[in-house]
């Protein structure tokens, strides 16, 4: 039966149940111990595993991933946690020079099963260094998985595929939604990984979106009927490994497509989509495929945040605008 929680109490059932099942199975970080970590989705986990499972490290994230990669060679399954997206940089060389690629570089005798977990994107009044967008260099970087989760149910269920996988995910986390309540059934196994779902079937055009941006174009759509609309959505969740099946299904059926994503335009995931989109579903297509971004900024105070993200009017602007280029 469905409870209502919330995605950061997803994400603590998350590790509590890999850690119950599985005793290599470590979460460490910044303030994660005792406190519960900035956002409280480690609380009680150090109280209920003792501090060898769950503890607090200096404030090196180069640090804490080269210490994840040590373990990982060595048997055990680290999950670690950025405390903020930007906090994330520091540690960037140990990801694409050493995480990323040790599997490759050992011809697969090494394996890495590790998850770094970085609290990312907007929508919380935070300045810079604490709202990025960051999933563009991580998805550039081959050899990492990269997922996001846009639901309750999803945090948990993806969260603990990363886990169990014998390679190396990060694993963004939408900020903004981790006290935001709904029903989830944390019992029901996820699909494997790199699978999209269709959240909304629509007719008229096709909203891509992921974490963040999935309740923003779910929104958009609804919004969009009174103005006789009929928007899908589909939710990626995976950004790496992608999902073409799925995402071209839905662009081909309704031969229109907005990608909305809250990072700046350029070099971007939203521009990867596109481009995918265009050369698989090119002569599908009724209308160039939109995007709908942040801006190409870097992030803005708090109190202009809401025009910087991706709002439901900028996303029912370039749907209209697709089908001004259908009809023409």
């Amino acid at each position: 039966m469905a409870d209502k929680i919330t995605m950061a109490g997803a994400i603590n059932t998350a590790l509590r149940d890999a850690m119950t099942a599985d005793e290599s199975v470590v979460v460490f970080g910044e303030d994660v111990g005792p406190l519960g970590g900035v956002f409280r989705v480690t609380d009680g986990l150090t109280r209920d595993f003792g501090e060898n499972r769950c503890f607090d490290t200096p404030l090196a994230e180069s640090g804490i991933v080269g210490m994840a990669v040590g373990m990982a060679m060595n048997g055990m399954r680290p999950v670690v946690e950025m405390q903020f997206d930007a906090f994330a940089y520091p540690a960037f060389e140990q990801i694409t020079s050493h995480v990323a690629k040790l599997g490759n570089r050992t011809r697969g005798r090494l394996r890495l099963p590790m998850v770094i977990r970085v609290p990312y994107a907007g929508g919380v009044g935070g300045v810079e260094h604490h709202c990025d967008s960051s999933e563009a260099y991580y998805a550039h970087t081959a050899g990492l998985t990269v997922l996001t989760p846009a639901t309750n149910a999803d945090a948990y269920g993806l969260l603990r595929a990363a886990i169990a996988s014998p390679d190396p995910v990060v694993f963004l986390e939408p900020k903004k939604h981790y006290f935001s309540k709904e029903e989830a059934d944390l019992g029901i196994p996820v699909e494997p990984i790199g699978r999209a779902v269709v959240r909304r079937a629509g007719r008229d055009a096709t909203l891509i979106a992921y974490g963040p941006s999935v309740p923003v174009a779910l929104a958009a759509a609804e919004q969009a009927t009174a103005d006789g609309f009929d928007l899908g959505v589909v939710d990626l969740r995976s950004i790496v490994p992608f999902d073409d099946e799925t995402v071209c299904a839905e662009v081909r059926r309704t031969g229109r497509a907005v990608v909305i994503a809250e990072a700046p335009g350029f070099a971007s995931v939203a521009s990867e989509i596109a481009a995918r989109v265009g050369e698989r579903c090119f002569h599908h297509l009724q209308a160039p495929v939109r995007r709908v971004t942040g801006f190409d900024i870097p992030y803005p105070a708090p109190k202009l945040e809401h025009h910087h993200l991706p709002g439901v009017d900028r996303i029912i602007d370039a749907v209209e605008d697709l089908q001004w280029e259908g009809i023409a």
